[in-house]
């Protein structure tokens, strides 16, 4: 008799028993290992939204994908959806079932690119996925091509409310954001299959595939565009090729990992009393602490940046074996900015330029993008960085200037009560050691 762990007593037969034994015997690190470098779309845990803002990951537009289609909100985008794979199929001349075809060959990958993908699209239901991926995919495309032209396809309406100047103007830009949701993310093998198709004697290869969909999606968070860095391999998706020309394709160096935990930075303005330096430099792979200056690359900051920076640190946090690199920066960040002051002393260095309303603001933004649990991993070479400057904040010569930098300098009325009380003492001193030496001199 098998023992029951949930009531504490024996059973006949114990089905998680039965369970148990079928994984030990199929128990094997490849195949763990193969089963989870599939997924690279996901959704986001509820304890992580609560604790952001959770309307940053999902489309307010239009739904790509599985996990947001067909939610009422977002339906009136489906019409134009239709009408791009209308329109892309008489455009390329090629009936619309071998566009089905092709992607129904390759639909196995595409459905194992979801975590977690609802049993509602696999087996009787599957032809409604690829034909969701065939609708998907040919929008995307009508969406990333009309930016490369500089102008929506031709033969629309010159009225027409998506594909055209009015919707490149007043439409676009949100299904630009949409589309770097992390729950809103399309393999780019869909569109990469149906180009295939589209144009079958000079298609784009997946290079040029990665730039149509960057060039569509790209708002640089600091100067170094990094133009022209895509990789020759087909990226995951939108997200997945965003992030890595933010972060570059090389790795960051990393960091030693010798000190697992270092207590997070003082403030700019208080780093600034301790003796340390703002410099600009030219991407976070520079950012650098030596001879008391810190180095920081130039980021500019808007209404959509949170939605960005969310879905980039999600992103990382849900990928294993992704690189941390935007999550470090944040972080960095957060550290060193709480309050508008820090913004002010940033912004005059050129490290920090936003089209927010107040300094108040951008500090808001920066402060509560911690709050998701994010955690800068101890192999970051930031966390080094970091750990450079508590190292400085620690001199006792530094605690010290600090100290009289807080008392002193930042009052000019102090500071010149300082100096004359500095004077009148120094003169008190002479005229003691002149009367003393008069005395003996005459004695």
């Amino acid at each position: 008799m098998a023992w029951n762990f949930v009531t504490g007593g024996r059973s006949g037969s114990s089905s998680w028993m039965v369970q148990m034994e079928r994984m030990l015997m199929n128990a094997n690190p490849e195949t763990e290992m193969a089963r989870w470098n599939k997924p690279s779309i996901y959704r986001v845990p509820e304890w992580l939204k609560n604790m952001t803002n959770r309307d940053a990951y999902r489309p307010q537009l239009v739904s790509l994908g599985p996990f947001h289609h067909g939610e009422p909100d977002l339906l009136p985008m489906e019409e134009h959806k239709r009408r791009a794979v209308a329109h892309v199929a008489m455009r390329s001349r090629r009936p619309l079932r071998e566009f089905v075809a092709a992607v129904e060959e390759v639909a196995d990958k595409l459905m194992d690119a979801y975590d977690n993908l609802d049993e509602k699209w696999r087996g009787a239901r599957r032809g409604q996925f690829v034909e969701m991926m065939v609708v998907d995919g040919c929008f995307l495309l009508e969406m990333v091509k009309g930016v490369s032209r500089g102008e929506a396809p031709r033969d629309y309406a010159p009225n027409d409310p998506v594909f055209s100047k009015h919707g490149m103007i007043y439409l676009w830009g949100g299904i630009q954001a949409d589309m770097l949701a992390i729950e809103n993310q399309l393999p780019l093998l869909a569109l990469y299959t149906i180009e295939q198709i589209w144009h079958d004697t000079t298609p784009l290869s997946e290079k040029d595939v990665n730039k149509l969909v960057l060039d569509f999606t790209w708002q640089p968070l600091n100067k170094d565009k990094r133009e022209g860095v895509v990789q020759d391999i087909l990226s995951l998706h939108a997200l997945d090729i965003y992030h890595k020309n933010l972060c570059g394709l090389s790795p960051a160096p990393g960091g030693s990992g010798k000190h697992i935990y270092e207590e997070s930075m003082r403030c700019a303005v208080e780093l600034k009393e301790k003796g340390v330096h703002f410099k600009k430099c030219d991407s976070t792979h520079a950012i650098d602490f030596k001879n008391g200056v810190l180095s920081l690359p130039e980021v500019s900051v808007g209404d959509g940046n949170e939605k960005i920076f969310l879905n980039l640190m999600a992103f990382e946090q849900l990928h294993s074996g992704m690189r941390s690199d935007a999550t470090a920066y944040l972080i960095f960040m957060d550290n060193i900015i709480d309050s508008e002051r820090d913004v002010a002393l940033l912004r005059s260095k050129g490290i920090i330029k936003h089209s927010l309303s107040s300094d108040r603001e951008t500090a808001n933004l920066f402060n509560i993008l911690s709050k998701g649990g994010a955690v800068m991993s101890p192999h970051s070479r930031l966390h080094d960085v970091r750990r450079k400057v508590n190292d400085h904040c620690r001199k006792p010569w530094n605690k010290w200037m600090a100290i009289f930098r807080h008392t002193y300098a930042s009052n000019p009325w102090v500071l010149i009560s300082l100096v004359a009380a500095i004077i009148l003492l120094v003169s008190t001193i002479l005229q003691t050691i002149y009367s003393v030496v008069q005395f003996y001199t005459k004695s």
